[in-house]
């Protein structure tokens, strides 16, 4: 009678045919993808919540002027060098035709000398039209042949693009044409 009572406690497995999953590895591998899932979104949640309390500091923007003629940022100007005399001379576009360009050069005492160009703009106009006008400038300096040259624009370092000029080609018969 014992064995009848152990045969009764014991399931009766029913053989899995080769080729399919039995209902227990289903139900895990079920449980399993819910629970990564869960995981899943509960990480995210509590990345979220981290972020937000985060304490971002922000800069403090302080206010910038704005920079009239930002947009001259560089100068193209041929370069002459004759009886130790550099000259250089130019255009430089100017957003309304009542801007008038003002150059002056500024030997620094070294060797090589150094020589600063300092560019300015007077417009006493109170209204003009805004259209873009090239204004030529035109400013030498008595300095040796291996001088070196800066700009400023408004005071405003700016770069200084020096072009040499041909042989027996003269200030007075300035064109400056630039591709690209």
């Amino acid at each position: 009678m014992e064995d009848q009572f152990e045969n009764n406690s014991q399931e009766e497995q029913v053989p899995v045919p080769p080729g399919r999953l039995s209902s227990r590895v289903i139900t895990m591998a079920i449980l399993l993808f819910v629970l990564i899932v869960l995981g899943m979104f509960a990480f995210a949640y509590l990345k979220n919540q981290e972020l937000k309390d985060e304490v971002v500091e922000q800069p403090i923007e302080e206010p910038v002027d704005d920079v009239k003629y930002a947009a001259i940022t560089r100068v193209d100007a041929k370069h002459y060098y004759e009886d130790g005399v550099h000259t250089l001379v130019g255009e430089i576009p100017m957003p309304t035709p009542c801007d008038l360009l003002v150059s002056e050069a500024v030997v620094m005492e070294s060797y090589p000398e150094r020589i600063a160009i300092d560019f300015s703009v007077i417009n006493n106009a109170n209204f003009c039209a805004e259209v873009i006008t090239p204004q030529r400038f035109k400013v030498s300096a008595t300095a040796s042949e291996d001088a070196t040259f800066s700009a400023k624009f408004m005071d405003r370092q700016i770069e200084l693009n020096l072009i040499p000029a041909e042989e027996g080609e003269v200030p007075d018969d300035f064109e400056l044409f630039i591709k690209g």
